[in-house]
């Protein structure tokens, strides 16, 4: 028997094959060995899918909110067991991620945002009051929408998995989720959480597809008539197909994609807290995160002291398999190409006149070493496009308005930060930065839960996780007992009478019918 694990689809609460048999195989981004096997979903396996889903929206949508919040509350408990500890660990080898925060993140991390996801069900409140209608009474609430169909990426497998699903099942939608194909077996660990903290069968089914097959599924479900809304974390490039093929048939989109996040450092910060802050939010998971440091700004009075401890701390990331290398304290990036790419916009800029003052400009398979690229500037890819690798650009500036300008200068408008101790200068230029999260004196890599974690628009994409984006409104209108005037009907006697008819209308049971009499005249 092949030691290899296999992972399975979950539809209508069964755990399964392809119905064709077909598997893909999944690799270590290190070594580029196959670690697993997994299902990859046919175009029947997809339908079946989505009319289990649509099956069981029927009576999710109407069960009772303790019940949807007593299953995510499970959820945490059963996350925090040894059980579940050890299969995130397992699972987790799949992207490599060397460093122990990532574990922290993947693990620890969900166990309170679960519960926090159960709380979000106090959200789900309506409102009633007076209709334009004398004596009508409006009834609001806000209800969810139905199938959704959600993608998830592979760089925070679990949390990007769990939020891909969580706030559309505590609004009562019911779920279609599409695990990355770098990592099905971590999002299937979280399909199996679900299912033994006891959702019911068909409220969350899961699928995987191969590389060869995904453009031709993802299109398919799309165009399901019971898929009511599309969810996707990733690349702006991927993101940008997913939006175009939603729009053909008007559906919406919530899309969480790329990120460039400028620091500006203003010339009264505390250097040494700055550096230690941007040196964990350009390096974590290697730099893979949207959220990642990604452009430094440095105001001339303090530039050269902020590159020297920038310097000295980047010198200590090392990528490398700590199986082979116990100094190796990051993971590789998540293919060879993926490293490839990162070298060549390195390799670019400094052609168009930028320096690199930390790194070797060189990869070993997947891994790139930590570098720093001073004199990046607009008109760069290194300045203008996400690298998703361990990589910052750095620009020096003399005043606040070229800081802030630059800072605008791109397409992405995920995470920020500023770094100064004057409060009132922070606020000011934190407001004219255009980023969904400005942090003052702290990492990129943050963002208030259950808050705005997207883009403004471009490439950062558009729409959130917040309970409003996966419910709508809908309003019962109780109207008055006593009938009102119908201006219609007031028109119609009118015609009749003066046609020389009778006209009859019975109120008594709400109805109105006209009784002709034809008068003649010899």
């Amino acid at each position: 028997m092949s030691s290899i694990p296999f992972t399975g689809l979950f539809i209508d609460g069964e755990w399964r094959p392809a119905s064709t048999g077909a598997t893909f195989g999944v690799l270590n981004p290190g070594t580029g060995k196959v670690i697993g096997t997994s299902a990859s979903a046919s175009a029947d396996d997809c339908v079946a899918a989505i009319e289990a889903a649509a099956r069981a929206f029927r009576t999710w949508e109407h069960s009772p909110l303790p019940v949807r919040r007593d299953v995510f509350l499970r959820a945490a408990e059963l996350l925090a067991t040894e059980k579940y500890k050890a299969k995130v660990a397992a699972a987790t080898k799949e992207e490599l991620a060397a460093s122990a925060d990532m574990f922290w993140m993947n693990h620890t991390v969900q166990i309170n945002h679960l519960r926090n996801f159960a709380g979000a069900i106090q959200l789900l409140k309506g409102e009633t009051f007076p209709s334009v209608v004398p004596g009508g009474q409006v009834f609001a609430q806000r209800r969810a929408l139905g199938v959704i169909y959600g993608i998830a990426p592979w760089n925070a497998p679990t949390g990007l998995c769990i939020r891909a699903l969580a706030i559309p099942l505590i609004c009562g939608n019911t779920v279609v989720l599409k695990s990355s194909e770098e990592c099905p077996r971590t999002h299937a660990v979280i399909v199996e959480l679900f299912e033994e903290a006891g959702l019911p069968k068909g409220v969350l089914n899961f699928i995987s597809v191969s590389k060869e097959d995904v453009s031709a599924r993802v299109s398919q479900i799309i165009a399901h008539p019971s898929v009511r809304k599309i969810n996707f974390t990733g690349s702006d490039r991927v993101g940008s197909i997913i939006a175009a093929e939603a729009a053909r048939h008007l559906k919406q989109c919530v899309l969480e994609l790329g990120g460039k996040a400028p620091v500006i450092v203003l010339d009264d910060a505390d250097v040494r807290r700055a550096a230690r802050a941007i040196t964990s939010s350009a390096l974590l998971q290697s730099g893979q995160i949207c959220m990642s440091t990604e452009r430094v700004i440095i105001q001339r009075a303090v530039a050269a002291a902020l590159v020297e401890e920038l310097t000295a701390l980047f010198r200590k990331g090392k990528a490398g398999d700590p199986g082979t290398e116990p100094s190796a304290n990051l993971g590789p990036l998540f293919t060879e190409g993926a490293a490839e790419n990162v070298l060549a916009m390195i390799q670019e800029a400094v052609s168009q006149g930028a320096q690199v003052i930390l790194g070797d400009l060189v990869r070993q398979g997947a891994y790139v070493q930590p570098h720093i690229v001073m004199g990046a500037r607009p008109g760069m890819r290194l300045w203008e496009r996400e690298s998703f690798g361990p990589v910052v650009a750095v620009a020096v500036v003399d005043t606040v308005d070229e800081a802030v300008d630059l800072a605008n200068a791109c397409d992405y408008s995920m995470t920020s930060a500023l770094w100064t101790k004057d409060v009132y200068r922070a606020f000011d230029v934190a407001g004219r930065i255009h980023a969904t999260c400005a942090n003052i004196n702290g990492p990129t890599i943050h963002v208030e839960f259950m808050r705005d974690l997207g883009g403004l628009g471009g490439a950062s994409g558009y729409g959130h996780f917040r309970v409003e984006d996966w419910t709508a409104v809908r309003m019962v209108v109780l109207h008055p007992k006593d009938e009102p005037p119908y201006i219609l009907l007031d028109t119609l006697n009118a015609t009749r009478n003066a046609n020389g008819a009778t006209d009859t209308v019975n109120v008594a049971n709400g109805s109105s019918h006209l009784n002709e009499t034809s008068q003649t005249t010899d």
